[in-house]
């Protein structure tokens, strides 16, 4: 790239960055606005019973109309970036659909992650902004890309981890140039920069919270493996209930009785184990908090159930992303673990969540570098052994196979 070239390049990663953070940002507040009134101020207002039923089993009905007549979305993240690495591309002829279709479920506390739906609508944004521009800019195809990257480092407030995950693991992967790697770091930063500085204008929320690390003797760290094992066997129950759950309602052809199905699901099992409802990143709050109180046998239920009750919304139809809630029964469970074995927390919790994580998506950079969010550096050496040992095993590989030979 010329010198001439760079600096256009360079204004217009910028410019995309920033309108990736106030999207991410608007999209964010704009759901915590939401549920909010559902959730705190309509009970205070009205007090009935089966609150939680009714909200679920009404929005779901909603979701289930809404998808009839606009369609059946979000995408999975995994489906966006496999259409961007085919396709160099993502359709932009539905981004007001995919928006409402992503923020719903949110709405109504179902276990998902917002970055599916606001990485499909960055995705198409980009390619319309790169087809309006290539004309002057003959690098105008890397922009979905690039928005992607910046999109998944805002909604994760990484950096590293936008720029590594949709490269780590792929066979025909390659570096961007030094030229176009410049381009990346520019949209991250400059969406990082616009989502933090709004949210400092407007007190929104500061994200995940710090897990402290109390340090550990030497024979506390032996302990690791079976915390491993332990992420490792969570990785294969989510990819079992993954399978189980989109095999059970992909037999129900009716998209509105499938998300009521994932509605009264949601409500029911919302009901008894409120904390397995919503994504997950305040509730993180509640277990470091009160986990003591919450028990062993509790802590360990609700990171289960939250695995099956995130792949039921995701199968019924209450799409979203599963980053957020995984993580959220990584700390559960290794939240429990620590009072089991008796060792440090922070220590626990980092290395069940990066098994588990590595486990389904073996993709131990990504994995360890997403975790910086919650973890302190010290940990960066058992997260990251933690993630290999789990992407090592290749669990999804396995369902793949079996699937192949049928």
């Amino acid at each position: 790239m010329t010198f001439k070239n760079k600096l256009p390049a360079m204004l217009y990663t910028v410019i995309l960055g920033s309108i990736t953070g106030v999207i991410v940002w608007s999209f964010l507040k704009v759901m915590n606005l939401g549920i909010e009134f559902l959730w705190d101020y309509v009970p205070k207002q009205f007090s009935f019973p089966l609150y939680t039923v009714a909200v679920c089993l009404v929005g779901s009905l909603l979701i289930g109309f809404y998808k009839s007549k606009f369609g059946d979305y979000p995408e999975e993240l995994n489906t966006v970036m496999a259409k961007l690495k085919k396709d160099g591309r993502y359709p932009y002829n539905n981004i007001f659909a995919v928006l409402g279709a992503a923020l719903f479920p949110l709405l109504i506390g179902a276990a998902i992650g917002p970055e599916a739906g606001l990485t499909g609508v960055i995705a198409g944004l980009c390619c319309w902004v790169g087809d309006k521009l290539k004309r002057y800019y003959k690098e105008a195809d890397d922009l979905a890309a690039i928005g992607t990257s910046a999109t998944l480092a805002t909604i994760f407030r990484s950096p590293m981890f936008g720029f590594v995950e949709p490269l780590e693991g792929e066979s025909d992967a390659k570096l961007p140039k030094a030229s176009k790697t410049v381009l990346y770091i520019a949209a991250i930063l400059s969406s990082l920069l616009c989502f933090i500085g709004l949210n400092k204008l407007t007190g929104g929320s500061t994200g995940f919270p710090s897990v402290e690390f109390g340090g550990a003797e030497f024979k506390d760290y032996l302990w690791a493996i079976l915390l491993a094992v332990v992420g490792i066997v969570m990785g294969l129950i989510f990819i079992v209930f993954e399978k189980l759950t989109h095999f059970l309602l992909g037999l129900v052809k009716n998209v509105v009785i499938r998300c009521v199905i994932g509605g009264l699901a949601l409500g029911a099992i919302g009901t008894l184990l409120p904390l397995t409802m919503f994504a997950g990143e305040h509730q993180i709050k509640d277990v470091l908090t009160d986990g003591k109180t919450i028990g062993v046998v509790s802590l360990l239920i609700i990171a289960v159930t939250k695995l099956f009750l995130t792949n039921v919304c995701i199968a019924s139809g209450l799409k979203g992303g599963h980053f957020f809630p995984v993580i959220f029964s990584g700390i559960a469970a290794g939240y429990a673990f620590s009072m089991i074995i008796g060792i440090d927390p922070g220590l626990c919790m980092a290395v069940v969540t990066a098994a588990l994580l590595g486990t389904m998506l073996r993709k131990p950079i990504a994995v360890t570098l997403l975790l910086l969010i919650l973890f302190p550096l010290q940990l960066i050496p058992l997260m990251l052994a933690a993630s290999a040992i789990g992407s090592f095993f290749n669990i999804p590989g396995l369902f793949d196979k079996e699937k192949k030979a049928d």
